[in-house]
């Protein structure tokens, strides 16, 4: 399940559904990917429109698409050649530097994707996605409580439309950290924005399990594991493990059954052909 033109989708950083201490979370970085703020004309009292655009603008909206669309294809190389273009055209452009963060993010150099990310920020520092991206960026490089501190920001900021995207990863990071009252705090908040979401459910449900909290973590787990199209070998060996703690031995079994059928080649299933239900 996964959850970075104004969004760029399933890149390789951020594609996966991510294993945190068994927690499955698909987690996309929003990167703003237009050119540069509208211009004001006539002394502010204008808005500004396409046909105010330079060409230079035209050009440096097209880098842009064209790195945020090498990105989604996990063609990095290929990004940063065209975000480095863009940065030639226009050095001050938060946007460039925001996806030139995400592309040194997955080339796995986090000293300039770090720096990258600042500079955005130092540019836009009210940018919402950007701060939501660096975030994660953060808890990826397990920098917890500044990872927590710039998530809170992006949520502060005013008008924001992708709180429950934020609270989410936010939840993810602070279970990653072991802090599971925190986690379960936020994923609550991000759940009662989104319930239809079954990244969060799993995500939540994760959390109640290992705070010990079957029941609920059963409800939420079921709302994924009755739909087919949701369904994977995680959310139904989750299922296997909450069944397993709350007794129910004829519903283990089922879930068994289901991994069997649909997930034979899965870890998940080799688990619990073992019995190994507290791993």
């Amino acid at each position: 399940m996964s959850l970075v033109p104004r969004l760029v989708r399933s890149t390789r950083w951020v594609r996966a559904a991510l294993a945190v201490s068994g927690l499955m979370a698909g987690l996309a970085g929003c990167v703003t990917t237009g050119g540069p703020p509208p211009r004001a004309v006539n002394n502010g009292k204008d808005i500004a429109t396409a046909s105010d655009q330079t060409d230079a603008d035209r050009r440096l909206k097209v880098r842009l698409e064209l790195a945020s669309a090498y990105f989604a294809r996990g063609q990095s190389t290929d990004a940063l050649d065209e975000v480095k273009q863009a940065l030639v055209a226009s050095p001050n452009n938060a946007a460039a530097y925001g996806l030139r963060g995400l592309i040194y993010a997955a080339l796995g150099d986090a000293s300039t994707a770090d720096e990258s990310f600042r500079r955005s920020l130092q540019i836009a520092p009210h940018d919402a996605d950007t701060l939501h991206n660096y975030a994660w960026f953060l808890c990826q490089q397990l920098r917890y409580p500044d990872a927590d501190a710039e998530f809170a920001q992006a949520l502060a900021e005013p008008n924001y439309r992708g709180a429950a995207r934020t609270l989410l990863a936010q939840g993810v990071c602070q279970a990653r950290a072991g802090n599971l009252a925190e986690a379960e705090h936020t994923l609550s908040r991000s759940y009662e924005l989104d319930p239809a979401s079954p990244t969060t459910a799993v995500n939540l449900s994760e959390v109640l399990y290992k705070r010990g909290q079957y029941e609920r973590a059963r409800f939420y787990i079921r709302r994924v594991n009755t739909k087919e199209d949701l369904m994977s070998a995680q959310t139904l060996w989750l299922g296997a493990r909450i069944e397993h703690k709350l007794g129910q031995e004829e519903q283990v079994q089922e879930m068994g059954a289901q991994l069997h059928k649909r997930f034979a080649q899965a870890p998940e299933t080799l688990l619990f052909e073992k019995g190994r239900f507290d791993e």
